[in-house]
């Protein structure tokens, strides 16, 4: 009778994943680290309204945050490739966790307004758990490129999954307990994922020797992928903002949620595929699922439209997987941190865009249906961009 090989790998490409050493505990930390980014936001915003009586100043000071975020998260990056995740990435999260613990303390004080924007500005210097975990799957995985494919979705679904169940949290925890309990439990999750993450050391990408070759931006492909990230973000703020003005109603969170979930899964099954499809082929599709909730809301009912952003969802995970194996494809192997952040910073700068152009629409237009025009326009305006400058290019040669 033959014996049962226990040696054999799983045959499941995520569960093989895991069998890598030190794989399950790097992942575990970034995981705890990565869930509080989907909280500070809708924490702060519960905090300081319930404190100053005013969502205007919440959300200014909010954005002030993100704006302070998108200027500094490449600087941090670029530390964390000269000289490596623990060294960097420890003391950044410890300022950053302070910076949130005052924002704390000034709206619980109630404080001048000019602390709070303080306060959330030295917060920003948060680095990339995101890009880390990403950065560690290219190092261990270089000479697999199926393997590296797999992780990639991983990841994607993980950052669904964290921006799903985040503000989820954050808002239970305002309600439940205390308005700053939020921000408390979110500086806390942080710290310590990025403390288990940082502490595995095996898994650590090793510091690439200092070139002359500046930033990512100078890489041929990557300013004009960038500018693809860039529009491809205002899909995604659009649609946000035109969803919670049509559906206005506490629906709003769940209907959203769907468009998370199906990226998600999408992601996990775009991820047992060997190959990746093309970038521009996935924004097609984008453009094309992207109308779906146009269609869904000029008929009123909201479980079509609920529908239609499970189905809009679905194109999400492919084309940032896609995407992001550009980035780093593209990107020198000494600055994958910077290019991955860099990649982010334009998506966020998209979001903001297109959160502007959604609420623009919904404030002018004749009807707020009209709004659900900006997702696919601006889907196909990315597909575009992506053919006229031929994305991608480089990383095939």
């Amino acid at each position: 009778m033959p014996r049962t090989d226990l040696t054999r790998p799983p045959a499941d490409p995520y569960l093989r994943l895991f069998t890598i050493p030190g794989a399950r505990a790097f992942t575990l930390g970034n995981l705890i680290a990565r869930l509080p980014m989907g909280m500070f936001s809708v924490s702060s915003v519960v905090m300081i309204a319930g404190a100053y009586g005013s969502y205007a100043l919440a959300g200014a000071v909010s954005a002030a945050g993100l704006v302070a975020g998108a200027l500094t998260a490449p600087w941090i990056a670029r530390l964390v490739d000269r000289h490596g995740q623990a060294r960097v990435a420890v003391p950044a999260t410890a300022w950053a966790v302070l910076g949130q613990l005052t924002l704390l303390l000034c709206a619980h004080a109630q404080a001048p307004a000019w602390t709070l924007f303080a306060a959330v500005t030295a917060s920003a210097t948060a680095p990339n758990t995101g890009g880390m975990s990403r950065a560690r799957w290219a190092h261990l995985l270089k000479d697999d490129p199926d393997a590296r494919h797999t992780a990639n979705a991983f990841e994607q679904a993980a950052d669904e999954l964290c921006f799903m169940l985040g503000p989820v949290l954050a808002a239970f925890l305002c309600s439940a307990l205390f308005p700053e309990a939020g921000t408390l439990v979110a500086a806390v999750l942080f710290l310590t994922g990025v403390l288990l993450f940082t502490a595995q050391r095996g898994t650590e990408p090793p510091v690439a020797p200092r070139t002359a070759a500046g930033s990512p931006l100078r890489t041929p492909g990557v300013p004009a992928l960038l500018a693809v990230f860039l529009v491809t973000g205002a899909v995604f703020g659009s649609m946000e903002v035109v969803t919670l003005a049509f559906v206005d109603a506490p629906a709003a969170g769940p209907i959203l949620a769907l468009q998370a979930a199906g990226s998600c899964a999408a992601g996990l099954v775009y991820g047992r595929a060997r190959r990746s499809a093309g970038l521009a082929s996935c924004l097609a599709v984008m453009a094309t699922l992207m109308a779906l909730p146009l269609l869904a809301a000029t008929t009123g009912l909201l479980p079509l439209l609920a529908c239609a952003l499970l189905a809009a969802g679905m194109a999400i995970a492919p084309t940032m997987l896609t995407g992001m194996g550009l980035i780093q494809r593209l990107t020198p192997t000494g600055q994958l941190n910077e290019g991955m952040t860099l990649a982010v910073t334009a998506l966020l700068g998209g979001v903001a865009a297109g959160s502007a152009t959604g609420g623009w629409l919904v404030e002018h237009a004749p009807a707020t249906v009209y709004g659900f025009l900006a997702p696919p326009a601006a889907a196909a305006l990315a597909l575009l961009l992506c053919l006229t400058a031929r994305v991608g290019r480089q990383a095939r040669r």
